[in-house]
């Protein structure tokens, strides 16, 4: 089915990709990235259904699907 794969140092914390998650799979990091924002992370990978919602949503195209 695939899993996502989060590149925190593009992320602009727009946290888009949150709001879509239908299994709220991501969150907000407590530490900053090499922009100065609190970028997302998987906080529940087990409830990733692999849909790539969030990938799609993202502007800054931090997020890809990856396939096993």
């Amino acid at each position: 089915m695939g899993r996502i794969v989060l590149n925190r140092d593009r992320c602009k914390a727009c946290y888009l990709c949150m709001e879509a998650c239908p299994q709220k799979v991501l969150a907000e990091d407590d530490k900053v990235n090499v922009l100065g924002y609190y970028p997302v992370k998987v906080e529940n990978g087990e409830k990733c259904i692999g849909c790539a919602i969030c990938a799609r949503v993202c502007p800054d195209i931090a997020i890809e699907k990856v396939y096993k």
